[in-house]
């Protein structure tokens, strides 16, 4: 009788050999995802919106990283039940390995990259891993010495099987640690030779950027710019057969490929992009500076009918946001973006284009890897997001955030520096107030204001005194709206709250 310690690797083995065996084959036939990226995409899509909050609560930006690592562990578990109920009863554990692969065959159908076609590698490897588990935990006949000789070519072909299915253990290691660690990791893209603007941003004063320590600073590089999206795994687009599509209630149907877009006069601009899952105080917000065609004059060559009030844009990867048309045909820069601070987007912020739009939340606008837009109405289409219960207009809102000092540290008495950013995309910054322990409201320096669509350093020089002090900032507004002390959570449109530090001085 197989050991249990016996099932378990086994059934691990040749789950894992089973899964790398699709993995492989889908790559080979180019049919669509992986069934781990296809179980894991479709798992996103189906997350409500308290355990999506939850995941960026706990791991933030490692958010992808955190699901591969629970995706790994599950699998790990039932490859596991598999040996386990195999060595208990014949077929049963092979049962658990099909149910896995017709789950993750409905996956593969389910994305818009798959489809039926698509679930052929997945279900052939299913079907051949649950063939290998059986043969592999068979339990043994009795045999008596007169056929022990006869059988033994029988019992060779079975420790072959069982010695080829545990080695797919070492695969399943390298396999899913490569998985896992590279979720969300960019693929390569082609360079890009990105033209020199048409329109170029103002100039950044020295101003701009106050360069206190561990105040975020005015540029968010490329590396640190916060990334929050439904991609598991990044998509692959070919720039070279890329094309934006327009469509919809519009007078001409507008097809551009990246040629004809790199051909028009790009503009530059400075844009602050929030997300709406940014809690108060949160660090879901950067700022760079952006090069890109505006959306207006595309939609000029369409010509969006009356009636229409809503642009859907959609991602290479079935993703969708709905953006006000108004928005899109203003002054402000809404950008058909194909660069990010003086390089080519990376893959993971949208290579070869993406969306930015100033003033609203990235879940209506901010769509990475764009591939169509589709000018429609909010009666009559909605958007990944709002099918899951956010609202349908994102406008961010005013808002700022303390940099330092940071909360609960221990700080020496007399002056010291009280710094941040505050931001009111499309409206701009006035003023930033800071108080202490709930008493009157001190106006804090502005650092030089470089665009109404970007953010705004602060500071403010405090006479510290011994003891436990509570710091509290808020934001005013160039149209005068002060920033709320009602605090209220992210869901449907956006947390609010006055951003408090808690310090020790002395």
């Amino acid at each position: 009788m197989v050991t249990r310690a016996a099932a378990a690797a086994g059934g691990v083995g040749v789950t894992a050999g089973a899964v790398v065996l699709a993995e492989v084959l889908t790559r080979l036939a180019r049919t669509g995802p992986g069934p781990v990226e296809a179980v894991a995409e479709t798992f996103i899509d189906f997350t409500p919106g308290w355990l999506k909050e939850l995941a960026i609560d706990l791991f933030g930006t490692r958010d992808k990283l955190a699901l591969g690592v629970g995706i790994a562990v599950v699998m790990l578990a039932l490859a596991v039940v598999a040996g386990l109920e195999e060595r208990r009863r014949r077929w049963s554990g092979a049962g658990v390995v099909v149910v896995l692969g017709v789950v993750a065959a409905a996956a593969t159908a389910y994305r818009p990259d798959g489809g039926l076609l698509a679930t052929w590698p997945v279900l052939a490897c299913a079907v051949i891993g649950a063939l290998v588990l059986a043969a592999v935990l068979a339990p043994p006949e009795p045999l008596d010495a007169a056929r022990a000789m006869a059988e033994r070519r029988t019992l060779d072909r079975r420790s072959l099987l069982k010695g080829a299915g545990l080695l797919t253990a070492g695969t399943l290691v390298g396999a899913g640690v490569a998985r896992v660690t590279t979720a969300g990791r960019a693929p390569a893209a082609a360079p890009l030779t990105l033209p020199a603007p048409a329109a170029t941003a103002p100039p950044v004063p020295a101003g701009a950027d106050l360069k206190i320590p561990g105040v975020a600073p005015y540029r968010t590089p490329n590396a640190d710019f916060y990334r929050i999206d439904t991609a598991f795994v990044l998509p692959r687009v070919d720039a070279a057969t890329w094309q934006l599509r327009v469509h919809g209630l519009v007078d001409q149907e507008v097809v551009l490929n990246l040629d004809e877009l790199l051909a028009q006069p790009l503009t530059q601009a400075w844009v602050t992009l929030c997300c709406v899952s940014n809690e108060v105080g949160g660090d879901l917000v950067s700022n760079a500076l952006w090069l890109g065609l505006p959306v207006r004059d595309v939609l000029r060559r369409a010509g969006p009918r009356a009636g229409a009030d809503m642009v859907l844009s959609r991602s290479v990867d079935g993703f969708t946001a709905s953006t006000p048309l108004a928005v899109l045909t203003d002054e402000r820069n809404a950008l058909l973006a194909v660069g990010m601070n003086g390089t080519q987007l990376p893959p993971e912020h949208g290579y070869p284009v993406r969306l930015v739009v100033p003033g609203l939340y990235g879940y209506v606008s901010a769509t990475k890897w764009v591939s169509e837009l589709k000018v429609t109405r909010f009666a009559d289409e909605t958007a990944y997001w709002t099918d899951r219960g956010w609202s349908a207009h994102g406008p961010v809102k005013i808002s700022s955030r303390i940099d330092v000092p940071r909360g609960r540290r221990q700080l020496a008495p007399g002056d010291l520096v009280v710094a941040g950013v505050a931001w009111a995309q499309h409206t701009g910054i006035a003023g930033v107030e800071v108080r202490v322990d709930g008493g009157a409201w001190q106006s804090a320096e502005l650092a030089d204001e470089v665009s109404v669509d970007t953010w705004r350093q602060w500071v403010w020089h405090w006479a510290a005194d011994a003891g436990e002090h509570a710091l509290e900032v808020r934001a005013t507004g160039r149209d005068g709206t002060v920033q709320t002390g009602e605090r209220a959570g992210v869901v449907p449109d956006g947390a609010t709250g006055w951003h408090r530090v808690d310090v020790r001085v002395g």
